[in-house]
């Protein structure tokens, strides 16, 4: 259960920081304000996430000890969330690619059989869905635009694709988790989100890549690129040089 809400936890703790970078970058005065709003979203479900890990894992870690003490090899997000947040085109694909993702995924967990986790579900769904029509508008927008923001956003779709089946892997954790009354059918939803996607692409003039290459994974395990430890560097500097400092 601790590693399966880590995984939760880390993917929203690492894609809101991305999308905090973009505070006071934005292309225009109200997109700057909604990445900044959409980051906040991900970190409060991250920090009740990884509390909820910590009450499992009864070591007396917070969330706060989960998200600034742990080293880079000890983080469970999916590769796809870690990556920098290049031009606004790439943020905009990258993001609407998790959001479909995460929509699906809360569905499945507010019907789960963990009350608290549920609760966090029912909450986090609002928030993700308005994340979905933000980010499915940008494609629109982006996709069916000028030239230029239509090969920037593809370009950027052909880099990305490589890395969302990692959001879908099954594992014995998911297994685990299953017996305690917690499925996510990851076939199924596979399925719904491919479809979702699909619909938007289609509407933003933008096409699937013909031959991504094979799959990148290894975020689950540990295993990640070295924009992690540069970004938790940055992330982690502030609680690692006053520990147990409180403000």
């Amino acid at each position: 259960m601790f590693e399966f809400l880590v995984r939760l936890g880390d993917d929203r703790l690492v894609i809101g920081h991305r999308m905090a970078e973009w505070c006071g970058h934005g292309p225009i005065l109200e997109e700057d304000i909604a990445l900044a709003n959409i980051a906040l979203d991900y970190t409060g479900q991250a920090s009740a996430l990884l509390a909820l890990a910590g009450d499992m894992e009864g070591k007396g870690r917070s969330d706060d000890a989960l998200a600034y003490f742990r080293d880079e090899t000890q983080f469970r997000n999916a590769l796809i969330t870690e990556l920098p947040i290049g031009d606004f085109g790439f943020t905009i694909v990258r993001q609407f690619l998790f959001d479909c993702h995460s929509v699906l995924l809360w569905e499945a967990l507010a019907a789960c059989g963990h009350a608290t986790l549920a609760g966090i579900a029912a909450k986090a769904i609002k928030e993700d869905t308005y994340h979905l029509r933000h980010s499915s508008e940008w494609m629109r927008k982006l996709g069916d635009g000028t030239a230029e923001s239509h090969a920037r956003v593809q370009a950027s779709l052909d880099t990305l694709w490589r890395y969302t089946g990692e959001l879908f892997e099954h594992d014995a954790v998911d297994d685990a988790v299953a017996a305690l009354g917690i499925v996510v059918p990851h076939d199924t939803r596979a399925a719904r989100w491919r479809s979702l996607v699909d619909g938007v692409l289609r509407e933003a003039t933008l096409v699937v890549p013909a031959s991504p290459g094979p799959m990148v994974t290894g975020g689950r395990r540990g295993r990640h690129t070295e924009h992690l430890g540069h970004m938790l560097a940055e992330m982690q500097i502030v609680a690692r040089s006053h520990p147990g400092a409180s403000w």
